[in-house]
């Protein structure tokens, strides 16, 4: 299966991905890292602008095609961008469940961004300026909410898991 993780910045999507993907064996697919590699080869500055969401739905393609499940990250905040994850998904011959991160506090959410450090290395992190000033278009199908606000990332998973109503 492909299981799309998006959101804005300092929602935890990459913290609960990664906790995702341990627990079920899943390979994760994360556009900050693949922009970052896209940046070091000299091929773009940033921002990069479709390429590393391009170079993910290739990779999230192959990977089911090879019966792994994926967890895709990104932002994915066009319609566009979540529509590609899905017929990423359809190519690869598996079902895609949309998941859309929030923190519902915004002090909580501003601490989190502020706070942060990079873990790809020399990856620009937005400012809050920056966050609050993204595009970032409503999401118009069914898809999971999940308001990691007040909470630890183990009860984010549990949540989550829940909801995807995985074991």
């Amino acid at each position: 299966m492909l299981i799309v993780i998006g959101g804005l910045p300092g929602t935890g999507k990459t913290t609960l991905a990664r906790l995702l993907a341990a627990r079920l064996g899943a390979v994760h697919l994360r556009v900050d890292t693949i922009e970052q590699a896209i940046v070091r080869a000299g091929l773009a500055r940033h921002p990069v602008g479709p390429a590393g969401y391009v170079v993910g739905y290739a990779l999230a393609e192959e990977h089911l095609r090879q019966g792994l499940t994926v967890i895709a990250e990104s932002v994915n905040p066009l319609a566009v961008t979540r529509d590609a994850w899905r017929d990423a998904a359809v190519r690869g011959g598996v079902a895609a469940t949309e998941v859309e991160l929030v923190c519902s506090d915004p002090a909580e959410r501003r601490h989190r961004v502020t706070s942060r450090s990079v873990d790809v290395p020399d990856l620009p992190l937005p400012d809050w300026q920056q966050v609050v000033a993204r595009d970032y278009e409503p999401w118009d199908r069914a898809h999971i909410v999940v308001d990691t606000a007040g909470q630890g990332p183990v009860e984010s998973l549990a949540t989550l898991l829940h909801r995807l109503e995985l074991p």
